[in-house]
């Protein structure tokens, strides 16, 4: 697909600002912020106190303009940046910390400039997920990322994921982690192993490796700052969900919207059991 408008289309980077240390800072970054005209930040203060340690000045004259992008315009400035895009101009998207679409703002643009034919790059940067994962003493030869619990059916997906052999990297706020260990414990068991990676590359980073009701019993006490839990994957042989959690999981998928033959074959799937063993159990 080519673009409507320009002949030579702009270029969307997104740059990984670093999770902590400033030191991590790549001279790619560096570059793109003395250099890109456009800079589409999710917090427009942070970006510019983050540039100002490095010695760069932002906006003003000959300086960037910087755009604000976060979720709640996320709409509206996709289409005023695919503008900008489309008439050759460049444009650099950072986040908070890390890397812009995991977590975080960024996925609508890129989708956008995709479809548009608009060039798509990345300047790569730290990133809390595979930090806290190398860290945890877990296994790192599979592992998969879940975001952000949800706020609502947090049991519900804990239950869904019970099965998953591969080592689960989570993001979680502080003020919400005691109640997530919790669930955790509840859905994966007690004893599983886990480790809690608190605000990764700064000076009071602090990484706790424990079984879940043990970090759970920790976070009870309060947390500060940035966490990234680090969950082991279900062992082979583990015991699976009974017939009556089958059943629930079924149930509040259904609540949902999702058809009962589609639940039952993606629990199935997710778990690993034969399609039948949730079937039964639903029917019981």
């Amino acid at each position: 697909m080519t673009v409507a408008g320009a002949a030579d289309p702009g270029t969307l980077t997104l740059a990984g600002l670093p999770i902590g240390h400033r030191d991590d800072t790549p001279p790619r970054l560096v570059a793109a912020l003395q250099a890109t005209g456009i800079i589409a930040a999710e917090d427009t203060r942070r970006v510019r106190q983050f540039a100002s340690r490095l010695g760069i000045r932002l906006g003003g004259e000959g300086g960037a303009r910087v755009v604000s992008y976060y979720d709640a315009n996320e709409s509206r400035r996709t289409e005023e940046l695919m503008a900008d895009l489309r008439a050759g101009r460049d444009v650099l998207m950072v986040t908070d910390a890390g890397m812009p679409g995991v977590s975080d703002p960024g996925y609508r643009l890129v989708t956008a400039c995709v479809e548009a034919g608009v060039p798509v790059t990345a300047i790569p940067g730290p990133s809390a997920v595979t930090t806290a994962l190398v860290l945890s003493g877990l296994p790192t030869d599979r592992f998969c990322f879940e975001g952000f619990p949800p706020r609502k059916g947090q049991a519900g997906r804990f239950r869904e994921l019970a099965g998953e052999r591969r080592t689960m990297v989570f993001f979680e706020s502080p003020r919400r982690l005691a109640a997530t260990l919790e669930a955790m414990a509840e859905a994966f068991g007690a004893q599983r192993r886990a480790a809690a990676c608190r605000e990764l590359t700064k000076t009071y980073e602090e990484v706790r490796r424990a079984p879940l009701a043990d970090l759970a019993e920790w976070a009870r006490e309060g947390v500060r700052g940035e966490v990234t839990l680090v969950v082991a994957g279900a062992e082979r042989g583990a015991a699976r969900p009974s017939t009556a959690e089958l059943a629930s999981t079924v149930a509040e998928r259904e609540a949902t919207g999702v058809p009962r033959k589609q639940a039952i074959q993606e629990l199935a799937r997710e778990l690993g059991i034969p399609k039948r063993e949730v079937y039964d159990a639903v029917h019981r």
